[in-house]
């Protein structure tokens, strides 16, 4: 047999020091931050710089990092992953990822159910039902605004609390209701102004408008409607079959 033909797929150094940066840039750095210079981290890895700025050129091609002349290597941000299925969770996939999500609430009141809401929560428009709406932050960066109608209004004396945190949690632990993901869908569209101002990015940027039935576990009754309007730029949503 002609082994020549046959290459080993073993990793070349460089490839295993952009490995070993990828891993670091995922758990250790935040978008805005700058590598140590290259001889540093040459003299790190134990490596000439030509192997060292090999590995930097992968991370650069696959959007990781951007050379700054004169001024060093900048990390950029990466979209967080977020799974589509019916037990996601979003802070605590977050939180596995080694990033810092916080929730707080904007608003909470009862208000009468539009057309579009009344639908998705089986009931007729013009019923009350409770409105909250809350802002999503990872690593103190605002993703997301979300609404959500919660139809159930035996369940508003206690949001009243919320305050924070993940809604899912509250409402599992306050109300012994564990919640489901049901169905979901997505579009894509601009950002409002009010929108813009609250996730922090400038006017017409891509948003990800997701729209979410979520039902009760103990009787399949449904039992939130959220929509969520997401930074195109800070979440990739995989479906997972």
């Amino acid at each position: 047999m002609d082994l020549s033909r046959h290459p080993t797929s073993y990793p070349t150094r460089y490839q295993q020091i952009a490995a070993q940066l990828e891993h670091e840039l995922r758990s250790t750095y935040r978008c805005g931050d700058y590598l140590p210079p290259e001889n540093q981290l040459a003299e790190r890895f134990q490596v000439n710089r030509h192997t060292l700025r090999r590995a930097v050129d992968e991370l650069v091609e696959r959007g990781w990092l951007q050379r700054r002349q004169g001024v060093g290597t900048l990390v950029l941000m990466r979209p967080y992953d977020y799974p589509l299925h019916s037990q996601a969770r979003f802070s605590q996939n977050l939180l596995d990822q080694g990033s810092h999500p916080t929730s707080e609430r904007l608003l909470g009141v009862l208000r009468p159910a539009t057309d579009h809401v009344a639908t998705a929560v089986g009931r007729q428009e013009g019923d009350t039902v409770i409105h909250l709406r809350t802002l999503r932050r990872v690593n103190n960066v605002p993703v997301c605004v979300i609404d959500h109608y919660l139809p159930d209004l035996d369940w508003w004396p206690v949001l009243q609390h919320f305050q924070s945190g993940s809604l899912h949690d509250f409402i599992r632990t306050e109300i012994n209701q564990q919640l489901s993901r049901c169905t979901t869908r997505i579009n894509a569209r601009r950002a409002l102004a009010k929108e813009s101002k609250l996730l922090e990015i400038v006017p017409q940027a891509p948003l990800l408008c997701v729209r979410t039935i979520n039902t009760c576990d103990s009787n399949d009754s449904v039992a939130e409607y959220s929509v969520s309007l997401t930074r195109a730029d800070m979440i990739e949503l995989t479906m997972e079959h």
